[in-house]
């Protein structure tokens, strides 16, 4: 079977993300990348880091480019407004060549934020833009070597939290989890242990009314049809060894709830996934890094990660749809 095709989008110029595509782009990952963004800042990434790049053709050093220029070539450290809507175009075109199938799946590097924000455009978050330009409804899942962490909420202030945890949203959540550990990973019947919102999972009630008022109910009732879920358990116990032994995923309520235990597990080897889209897209674990940027110190080993589970998802896809079904 042909070599998958990955999209790489560097994302904020001002921090480590070109400096990782160029690490990355100095080994063959199996696959056919393109690089979607700004030849010029990729250029001065190579320099900073005296390694070779040519962006006309695949192999080491080499990968073809789809420029999205940015307006400015900001210092390192320092992200620039004026690049925020090439920093999202980038990720645009990236989204329009897996829906063309010129591409079978796409990386993202990281990007910031406020400097988004700065730059008059509306912005909490890549897996969201996403599933708002492909009218589905996404899932942010984090993974290592150890842990699979999906998110019921994601970049929410606390105060919303409770308010947003509803037994449709956790319905329409927990089966996306389940079909992509199904369809992505091969996985005929995942188990999901799902954590209460509250300390000791609500203990009775007497810490709170979530667990038993929504999210007991619900989890009762898909178990009942067929599904093998956990829980409510407490966050607290929820990740002992014992206790993730034959789980597939976790679902936490909150982003401050599972990740931390995720990114202490594995930080340098996690990836950031969003599920339920038509194609794979496969992010870097880690921000800008803009202390880093410009010195040649940046770890490239969550995108080499992101890639290397881009292209098995990818490849795994184009199977299924050969095959008609999972292999």
């Amino acid at each position: 079977m042909a070599r998958p095709r990955l999209a790489l989008v560097p994302g904020e110029p001002a921090g480590v993300g070109p400096e990782l595509c160029v690490m990355a782009l100095q080994r063959d990952h199996g696959a056919d990348i393109t690089v979607i963004g700004d030849g010029a800042t990729l250029r001065r990434a190579a320099q900073v880091l005296d390694l070779p790049l040519a962006l006309d053709g695949s192999g080491p050093g080499r990968a073809r480019l789809v420029e999205v220029p940015h307006p400015a070539m900001p210092e390192f450290g320092t992200p620039d407004p004026a690049n925020a809507a090439s920093v999202i175009g980038a990720l645009r075109a990236a989204v329009d060549a897996c829906g063309r199938g010129e591409v079978d799946g796409m990386v993202t590097g990281p990007v910031h934020k406020a400097a988004i924000e700065a730059g008059g455009i509306a912005y909490t978050g890549t897996t969201g833009l996403l599933g708002q330009w492909t009218g589905r409804d996404v899932v942010m899942m984090l993974a290592n070597d150890v842990v699979r962490v999906a998110l019921a909420t994601v970049h929410l202030p606390l105060r919303e939290v409770p308010d947003a945890i509803t037994a449709q949203g956790l319905e329409r959540t927990i089966g996306i989890v389940h079909r992509a550990l199904q369809a992505d990973f091969g996985i005929d019947d995942p188990v999901i242990s799902v954590l209460g919102l509250n300390p000791h999972a609500g203990e009775d009630g007497l810490l709170g009314s979530e667990e038993a008022e929504v999210i007991t109910p619900l989890l009762e009732r898909l178990r009942a049809g067929g599904m093998r879920l956990t829980g409510p358990l407490p966050a607290d116990t929820a990740f002992l060894p014992h206790r993730l032994r034959g789980v597939d995923a976790v679902l936490a309520m909150y982003h401050d709830q599972g990740l931390p235990v995720l990114k202490f597990s594995g930080f340098e080897q996690a990836v950031n996934m969003t599920l339920g889209l038509p194609w794979p897209r496969v992010a870097v674990d880690h921000g800008t890094a803009l202390d880093l940027a410009g010195t040649g110190r940046a770890d490239p080993s969550s995108l080499l990660a992101a890639i290397a589970s881009c292209a098995q998802l990818a490849s795994s896809r184009r199977t299924d749809e050969s095959s008609g079904g999972r292999p």
